[in-house]
């Protein structure tokens, strides 16, 4: 039987408001996150888990140190709901925006061998990790659609997130709201 796994990306402390790195409105994804928890097969979350010095912190200020609260998945995320968290970024030599990048587990073998077949995005931030992740799950084989009411961009020139949009878009990701998973 065919799976589809939501996959939760980076809704972290510190890409949410007063966060090292926040997203405009990260935290705004909670809520739309939590409401259709219960609606899939399997629901896998990433997290970024930076050492403390690497050479990501060349390109952005420190954030998701392994260790800290900022961290830590943001507070109000329902993480009972989660089956497996993945991390990445874990070396000092990487950026780790995929999710596929993964470095405690192999991430597409591990959705294939539990029999997903799609994959729905939702998560932080849209410009950066949402669109590394999802441009991957679409190279890997898997159905994918991106949550657009479940993301939100950091925006570092306007229009980031709507291009990354569009570029998901063109790769063969399919782009929709949440609200027929509402629904079901």
């Amino acid at each position: 039987m065919d799976k589809t796994c939501l996959l939760i990306v980076d809704v972290q402390n510190d890409f949410c408001p007063g966060g090292a790195l926040a997203v405009p409105d990260g935290d705004r994804v909670v809520p739309a996150i939590n409401r259709i928890l219960s609606k899939f097969d399997l629901v896998i979350a990433t997290r970024d888990m930076h050492p403390v010095k690497t050479v990501h912190f060349e390109k952005w200020p420190p954030h998701c140190v392994a260790g800290t609260s900022g961290a830590a998945f943001h507070p109000d995320l329902d993480v009972s709901k989660i089956d497996l968290t993945v991390e990445k970024g874990t070396s000092n030599a990487d950026d780790g925006y995929s999710g596929f990048e993964a470095t405690n587990i192999d991430l597409a073998a591990e959705l294939r061998n539990r029999g997903v077949k799609k994959l729905i995005i939702c998560g932080l931030a849209t410009d950066y990790c949402v669109k590394a992740t999802a441009l991957d799950a679409v190279k890997y084989g898997f159905h994918t659609t991106v949550l657009t009411d479940c993301i939100r961009a950091v925006n570092v020139h306007p229009d980031d997130g709507e291009k990354a949009l569009a570029e998901m878009a063109t790769s063969g990701v399919h782009l929709t709201t949440s609200d027929p998973l509402r629904g079901k």
